[in-house]
């Protein structure tokens, strides 16, 4: 009896310690997300209710002034903040849209090989690791007018679809050019991502439907696409957030242009707190940071729920 209460506490110390050890291990990122996140998210959501030019020691009360001016009141940033917001939603649709529908049967077909598999694995994901400045500078060279783009179109015989003015030149391509960069550099995370979710597949399941005559399109959507749809849905997630924080690709590549057709809600919360064509306002760039925050957070609930519900 001794002997058994003794193994007992001895296990409940050797727990506590381990809980102790964990808790030492996570501490510095934990506070690293207070100090970086909640507080600057809640620094920002006062901010928001000001007036302040970053510099002066005086805050001016606005209250719900800044919502009511940036989207609907003034005549200059309404347009623009509402445009961004247009410009952002469609990002936010297209990019998880389209990373998906390529990075699906890419790691189908990369899963199904066994030789060099490690090598086409690693040559996929350079894209993702490869520096985003140089990509990105190296893709608008691709589009101007006498870039590579236009060239190949017209050695196809396809001139009619170039664009003498580069495809970031014309508003009505300039949005779509920049989402395939931003699909081309998220593939590699989506292919990575659903290889590892076709690794804990249970492949009776495929083999059975196989057998049954299943080809492989009918084995795709009826067998595989359903059984990773939680891995569907993290990589929707990563594709929302990544469509609503980045903004280098806008700010190097187009700066928002021509005629702000490529202007998008981070941009543009970029653009006002330095003062990027006028005054900065944090207090501005503060309550489009927040409705940026809200409008993603709203997405990602509905992309969990609707995925969840048919798992």
């Amino acid at each position: 009896m001794g002997s058994r209460h003794a193994m007992t506490a001895g296990a409940r110390a050797r727990r506590r310690r381990e809980s102790v050890t964990g808790l030492a291990m996570v501490a510095p990122a934990v506070l690293l997300f207070v100090v970086f996140g909640v507080y600057t998210l809640g620094y920002a959501g006062v901010l928001s209710f000001y007036r302040w030019n970053g510099i002066s020691p005086d805050w001016t009360w606005v209250g719900l002034g800044n919502f009511r001016t940036l989207f609907f009141d003034d005549p200059i940033l309404a347009p623009l903040v509402r445009g961004a917001v247009k410009n952002t939603l469609i990002v936010a649709v297209a990019l998880p849209v389209l990373t998906i529908a390529i990075s699906l049967p890419l790691a189908v077909m990369l899963n199904s090989i066994t030789r060099f598999r490690a090598l086409l694995r690693t040559i996929y994901f350079l894209p993702y690791v490869t520096s985003g400045i140089a990509v990105f500078y190296a893709w608008r060279f691709l589009f101007e007018p006498d870039g590579g783009i236009n060239r190949i179109l017209q050695a196809a015989g396809m001139g009619s679809l170039s664009q003498p003015e580069g495809f970031l030149g014309n508003p009505d391509t300039a949005l779509p050019a920049l989402i395939a960069v931003l699909v081309w550099s998220n593939v590699p995370l989506g292919v990575l991502i659903y290889l590892t979710g076709l690794q804990t597949l249970d492949e009776s399941v495929v083999e059975a439907s196989r057998i049954d005559g299943a080809g492989p399109l009918r084995r795709l959507t009826a067998i595989t696409w359903p059984l990773l749809r939680p891995v569907t849905a993290l990589l929707v997630i990563l594709q929302i957030r990544e469509a609503f924080q980045g903004f280098q690709i806008f700010l190097l590549m187009t700066e928002g242009g021509p005629l702000n057709s490529t202007n998008t809600m981070a941009l543009q919360t970029y653009r006002l707190a330095f003062g990027l064509g006028g005054s900065p306002d944090l207090g501005y760039a503060s309550t489009i940071g927040w409705t940026l925050c809200i409008i993603a957070a709203l997405l990602a609930a509905i992309t969990f729920r609707s995925l969840r519900s048919r798992v």
